[in-house]
């Protein structure tokens, strides 16, 4: 295996890009939701991944195998997104902008209204790698939207210790080599990142989420769909936390409750709006593609909504706009049934 590397290594640094796509795509996946968790953003994290791999390939003579090539590529896909997030100006929040429907009062407004979903055709073969030793995090809990959420919050550099140590569970040297930095800073940052992901994270007592695919998710996302085309608001409520949450990046409204919650959802209802729902997975959770019925029969695409998901309850409901319905494969409209 390391005489096949080395080969390809050397028929890359002369200039064979068949030989670089070769070396490098077994961890283009997983670069990618690297860079995602990173930047909560699918598309700057698409960016980053082709500048990432574009340095590689004009900084391969420079590689020096000290390091795996992994941990190199890690290194330079960490630098650029710490770049991004210190020089980019993030999405802006929206004007609430869904007409005809009158929502009530936010809880709260979010500090994170750039958040994309990163769509589960993505992650297939993406966190199938086992992390190192030191991981803190399973591989599912380290992609949901609450996780990818709190990591936002925190400054670029403890976000990058975090995730390169607690989720991909490189050693502390080995993060203090990516960032030019000391085992002492590496740790230090960890510390503080750990502690506010702590006081962020969801109440420990919570039931976990059943399995991906199992019977019992199959159960909640069949309730949860007969309950929303039915505009069934008692149904609706019977599947929600006490202290279910409600989030619609980039428009910075948030509910927390399910009082809140159900009159959130009586007013996307109101005037006889119904909705036809259409299956999909967003990181790692269930997922729908929104279709508003219209007199003319043809079903509007109003945007996705990702479940999040406790016991035999829906803890948290996230809203994203129609425009990353194409992300899904799935089409802006569809025709009447």
């Amino acid at each position: 295996m390391e005489l096949v590397a080395a080969d390809l290594i050397s028929r890359a640094r002369a200039g064979d890009g068949d030989a670089f796509r070769e070396l490098t795509e077994p961890y283009r996946r997983e670069l990618q939701v690297h860079c995602y968790r990173m930047l909560g953003s699918l598309q700057d994290a698409e960016d980053i991944l082709q500048d990432t791999l574009l340095a590689a390939w004009q900084g391969l003579a420079g590689f020096e195998g000290r390091s795996s090539l992994r941990t190199w590529l890690y290194r330079i896909a960490t630098n650029r997104c710490l770049n991004a997030r210190r020089s980019a100006s993030r999405r802006p929040a929206r004007e609430w902008n869904i007409p005809g429907v009158e929502p009530p009062e936010p809880t709260r407004l979010s500090e994170v209204v750039w958040l994309e979903p990163f769509p589960g055709t993505l992650l297939e073969g993406a966190i199938g790698m086992p992390p190192g030793p030191e991981a803190r995090y399973e591989q599912a809990e380290a992609i949901s939207l609450a996780f990818v959420t709190a990591l936002q919050v925190l400054p670029p550099r403890q976000l990058a210790v975090l995730v390169l140590r607690d989720v991909l569970g490189f050693h502390a040297s080995e993060v203090a080599g990516m960032l030019d930095s000391t085992v002492e800073s590496v740790n230090g940052a960890l510390n503080r990142a750990r502690a506010s992901m702590h006081r962020r994270q969801p109440a420990g007592d919570r039931e976990p989420a059943p399995a991906s695919g199992s019977p019992a998710e199959d159960a909640i996302v069949a309730k949860f769909t007969s309950a929303w085309e039915s505009a069934d608001i008692g149904a609706l409520v019977a599947l929600l936390t006490d202290d279910v949450f409600v989030s619609m990046p980039p428009i910075p409204f948030e509910y927390e409750g399910r009082d809140v919650a159900a009159r959130f959802c009586a007013s996307l209802f109101g005037a006889d709006r119904r909705f036809d729902l259409v299956p999909t997975r967003a990181n790692g959770q269930p997922a729908f593609g929104a279709y508003l019925r219209t007199p003319a029969g043809i079903r509007h695409g109003t945007g996705i909504y990702v479940l999040t998901l406790a016991g035999d309850r829906i803890c948290a409901m996230t809203r994203f706009e129609n425009s990353v319905l194409p992300w899904f494969g799935l089409p802006r409209s569809l025709p009447g049934r």
